[in-house]
């Protein structure tokens, strides 16, 4: 039996909306799939990238960018404004060796993992303490320097306190996010604590009389407290903690292992014993070997 004509243009209507429907979803279904591809050409170019190493990376643009903070006797400004320290100089024969140049930039202490991840920096190159955090997201280099915390406060001062236990009650201050502020916080110290933003501001919060102690690294206390030194009512006391010093790159990072193999070189040739005598570091350098 024959349609009527006002139903078979329906039928044919209908026809056409279903056919239209079904070309968009094959055109939509074709989208999604360059788009997938698109994706997956990017994820493999971003793989390969990655597989190449940091070491390429850091070699095509010719510059090795190393995070520090002031922190004498390891990284900090002579008088002519220009960075020097044993881990600047350090830096400096590594980077010769690589035929790279080094680049230093100054950071907060706190965001040195968040600076790495960003590529902002490529290295955390500043008397750096192995904590367990550090080694956690970064790929460390060995030891190459013994370190301790040390608490330090006015000179005729700190002769009235044996241990920990005896200075509960006094105000603290130490780095945010150093190795300083975590002894401070294992040893019950934090009553009274305070935060600051690089370890030379924590000498001056004692040295102004805003805190009664602060904890440091004893590398620090050496060359700025004492006789001759930048602060010379200034004294270190008791040890919290023992520790190392190591070197950070980017978790999986072939650049550790590569400076690895250039301190022992390094070594070998008398040019770390040349900077730890010349930064009177060479006991701690010496304990480490």
């Amino acid at each position: 039996m024959k349609m009527k004509k006002s139903t078979r243009m329906f039928a044919l209507l209908a026809a056409a909306l279903m056919l239209a429907a079904s070309l968009a979803s094959c055109g939509t279904k074709s989208a999604s799939a360059v788009s997938s591809s698109s994706a997956a050409s990017s994820s493999s170019a971003a793989s390969s990238s990655s597989a190449d190493g940091d070491w390429a990376y850091i070699k095509a643009k010719g510059t090795l960018v190393i995070g520090i903070t002031d922190f004498e006797p390891m990284n900090y400004k002579d008088s002519s404004g220009k960075w020097t320290g044993f881990d600047t100089e350090f830096a400096e024969a590594v980077c010769k060796k690589l035929g790279i140049s080094a680049q230093f930039q100054e950071i907060e202490w706190d965001n040195k993992i968040l600076e790495l991840n960003a590529k902002s920096i490529d290295c955390v190159w500043n008397g750096m303490t192995l904590t367990n955090d550090v080694t956690s997201a970064m790929e460390c280099t060995k030891a190459y320097i013994k370190n301790a915390q040390v608490v330090v406060m006015k000179a005729d001062k700190i002769a009235k306190y044996a241990d920990a236990a005896s200075m509960k009650g006094l105000s603290f201050t130490a780095e945010s996010g150093s190795a300083g502020e975590q002894a401070i916080k294992d040893a019950g110290l934090d009553g009274k604590y305070t935060a600051v933003g690089a370890q030379s501001d924590a000498l001056l919060e004692v040295e102004s009389g805003s805190s009664d102690a602060c904890v440091v690294d004893i590398t620090m206390a050496a060359a700025m407290t004492g006789t001759g030194a930048s602060y010379t009512d200034l004294a270190s006391g008791i040890s919290l903690t023992s520790e190392e010093y190591g070197i950070g790159f980017r978790k999986g990072s072939d650049m550790a292992g590569k400076v690895n193999s250039l301190m022992d070189e390094l070594m070998a040739d008398g040019t770390l014993k040349a900077l730890g005598d010349k930064y009177d570091l060479t006991a701690a350098l010496a304990a480490n070997q």
